[in-house]
């Protein structure tokens, strides 16, 4: 590994590949999507029911079915064509976006009249199709480009989901401010089928070869031993579904923009946003400039900076310094996505991306929308800022923790 091609010192290698070119702008089209439909579905939700409790429920209703079948489709995406399966949750998300898209017209108005609890049913629907999604997303992508190029597509896999998270969630806040609900609608419904179009048109990829354990469960218990086994690899998601576990104040962004910032639905789009738009710098600056050593002590410091982020987010009472503060949490959080991406990446065998994914799936993937429920039980016991001030001071305790144990981790230099 330590002979770097010519194309390593390329920024653009990755996307000069056709295959990872139309991956990527599936990822783009579906990340908007879904971007989207978290701004208009939370806003939805609050005015309907007025409690923050009900945002953090949100949250729930993706994340536990998300969670319950990860390790089976990590599993899945071992011994299936990883085509086959991204194109089933692909279907199945382009449904749920056209039965949210339906509950908004007049014929489908009637349905909500109960409340919130037929969106949380398709959110939860959608969560079991996420669940297998990631998995077969994270091994299909290595199977599209050399090995010599994982950190520079791993880079650009974060830079186009940043630019769609910074995107998705202004452009949604801006389609539901001017056009209302049913075109915000109309816009999920459109992008998710472009992405299904984009994968549809990636030629398959044959399996690896499978690897010996015998039955399901003794090949998930391998996955399992591998990542436990992996200081490096288990620090790395350890530090992050603590710090996104504690660090969840984006659930609470209605309840900041409506009555501590006082910038209503188009200031929670551009706050929404704001991470993304630290994390596409960011994500844009390492295309050009990719972590070369002491990789494990920037990932620690990062997500300390996180942290720090965090807390004075909770105590600004100024619309900018807190727009500032969560563009800075983004940049830290991309070091840490990219850092953490490469290192799985580069130290998983190929035949054990699905299971190894999905553990850290379990782990990051889903603690945003565990973290979002969290904060919203902190939020209705603590208090909306006491909560999210408790939730940075946690994250920087983890660091600290793991600095200590992790030994491996902090003084790993580079993966070459």
């Amino acid at each position: 590994m330590s002979n770097h091609g010519s194309d390593n010192h390329n920024p653009y290698a990755a996307i000069q590949v056709r295959d990872f070119r139309l991956f990527i702008l599936s990822r783009l089209f579906i990340t908007l999507a879904l971007m989207i439909q978290a701004v208009v579905v939370g806003w939805q939700v609050y005015e309907i029911t007025k409690d923050p409790l009900s945002l953090g429920l949100i949250g729930l209703a993706e994340a536990l079915p998300a969670i319950g079948v990860s390790l089976y489709a990590g599993h899945l995406a071992d011994i299936v064509e990883r085509k086959k399966i991204i194109l089933v949750c692909v279907v199945t998300l382009v449904l749920c976006s056209m039965a949210l898209l339906f509950f908004t017209l007049d014929i489908g108005k009637f349905i909500l009249t109960n409340g919130a609890i037929p969106i949380y049913t398709v959110i939860f629907i959608s969560g079991i199709a996420r669940g297998f999604l990631t998995p077969a997303n994270f091994s299909f992508m290595p199977q599209l480009i050399n090995r010599d190029l994982y950190q520079n597509a791993i880079t650009w896999n974060s830079t186009i989901w940043e630019s769609a998270a910074v995107g998705g969630p202004m452009i949604g806040g801006l389609i539901y401010g001017f056009f209302g609900i049913t075109a915000a609608y109309c816009a999920d419904v459109t992008l998710t089928f472009a992405a299904l179009v984009c994968y549809f048109l990636i030629p398959n990829r044959p399996l690896p070869a499978v690897t010996k354990e015998q039955g399901i469960w003794e090949k998930i218990k391998a996955g399992l031993n591998f990542v436990f086994t992996n200081q490096i690899i288990l620090g790395a998601i350890t530090l992050d579904l603590f710090a996104v576990l504690f660090g969840g104040a984006v659930a609470l962004l209605p309840i900041f923009a409506d009555e501590i910032l006082h910038v209503g639905a188009v200031g929670l789009g551009f706050l929404r946003s704001a991470p993304s738009v630290g994390a596409l710098l960011m994500a844009v600056y390492m295309t050009h400039h990719p972590i070369r050593r002491n990789l494990g002590k920037i990932l620690l410091w990062c997500v300390a900076g996180f942290g720090f982020c965090m807390i004075g987010f909770g105590l600004s009472t100024s619309f900018w310094l807190s727009m500032a503060l969560l563009v800075l949490s983004g940049a830290f959080d991309c070091v840490s996505v990219i850092a953490r991406g490469t290192m799985i990446h580069t130290l998983t065998p190929e035949n054990m991306k699905g299971r190894v994914s999905a553990v850290n799936s379990i782990f990051v993937g889903s603690s945003n929308e565990i973290g979002a429920f969290e904060s919203g039980v902190a939020a209705k016991f603590l208090g909306t800022v006491r909560s999210v001030v408790f939730g940075g001071m946690m994250t920087l305790a983890v660091v600290g923790v793991t600095a200590w144990k992790a030994v491996k981790l902090r003084r790993l230099n580079s993966l070459h």
